[in-house]
């Protein structure tokens, strides 16, 4: 007879404690990249709805970046760094390929010794990063986690592609993940679109990003608005009772086409791409810590966070805003 495993007691659910971002200084305005490619302010706002966009400086890579952010958020949930046992790091724009960028960002911040990866869902990569981190702390396996997204999209743009140069953008959010009572990240819906790898791609390390952006816009505006609706489903939340909806900030259009297909009436929408621009992996974190920290949602209620892209990945679910 083969005896059983000893299973530590596992947390009965997890809870996003605070969020933290960080925006790098220099602004990129839709009138500065009409001095360099055929575009101007009206065409960029009328097809994505970006006005500007933060751009990393040369001293700023994805840890500079992730550890703004992960220490606002570490600082803004009252933990210190010895508290956190796991960091997860979502990015698609890793200027190589190893070693990883968690471990790098948890010994920078003095966390000892954590448990640390990178994860590449792209733009669905926080979302998955947060479903991973809640599982982690439920299961017993972890007992607070740093959950990061962040991006230097700036460095695989070519500045006189104007199909992605004006999209696309650099910055880092942060979540920090605890232990709850009662749940308070709701079930992930995840999946992924493999047939269309190629519609958002980098070819290899000497390529630039290009998208097939028709036909992105007709997947996002008609695949995604049903798996957020699952998502809130299986967190038992219905859509009016959400006090926000935070997509990944793809594109304006794109966002409004999501909101509207999921109905939820009491919603705040975020729209931080108009000031940030696509930051991929980053941008849904960015998004809901702005709107954390102006007071536009209320403590305790609902938030549907759903992400989508390259992949083609996407990932969905509620959480209780701290």
């Amino acid at each position: 007879m083969t005896a059983g495993l000893t299973i530590p007691e596992a947390a009965p659910g997890a809870r996003v404690l605070a969020f933290g971002d960080y925006r790098p200084a220099r602004i990129v305005t839709n009138d500065d990249l009409a001095q360099t490619v055929d575009t101007n302010d009206e065409w960029i706002r009328s097809r994505v709805g970006i006005s500007e966009r933060r751009i990393a400086g040369d001293d700023e890579g994805i840890v500079e970046l992730g550890v703004h952010a992960a220490g606002k958020a570490l600082a803004n949930s009252g933990l210190a760094p010895s508290d956190i046992d796991l960091v997860i790091l979502a990015t698609c724009s890793a200027e190589t390929p190893m070693p990883g960028h968690a471990a790098q960002v948890a010994h920078r911040l003095g966390i000892e010794a954590p448990g640390a990866f990178d994860l590449n869902a792209a733009c669905a990569g926080f979302c998955y990063a947060l479903g991973t981190a809640s599982a982690a702390v439920r299961a017993g396996s972890a007992r607070n986690v740093l959950v990061i997204g962040a991006e230097k999209m700036s460095q695989w743009i070519d500045w006189t592609d104007r199909s992605t140069c004006i999209i696309f953008a650099d910055g880092a959010g942060a979540a920090v993940v605890a232990p709850s009572e009662a749940p308070g990240i709701g079930p992930v819906v995840w999946g992924s679109a493999g047939d269309k790898y190629d519609k958002i791609i980098i070819d290899d390390r000497n390529s630039f990003i290009r998208q097939e952006g028709q036909a992105v816009f007709r997947w996002a505006t008609t695949a995604i608005a049903p798996i957020a609706l699952q998502a809130c489903e299986r967190a038992g939340v219905k859509p009016e009772e959400l006090a926000a909806v935070v997509p990944h900030q793809a594109n304006l259009r794109i966002i409004e086409a999501i909101a509207r297909k999921v109905k939820a009436s009491n919603a705040v929408v975020a729209n931080d791409i108009v000031q940030s621009g696509n930051t991929s992996g980053a941008s849904i974190p960015l998004a809901l810590s702005r709107m954390i920290e102006r007071g536009d949602v209320p403590s305790g209620a609902p938030a549907l966070l759903v992400g989508f892209g390259a992949g083609l990945s996407y990932a969905a679910q509620v959480i209780q805003i701290p």
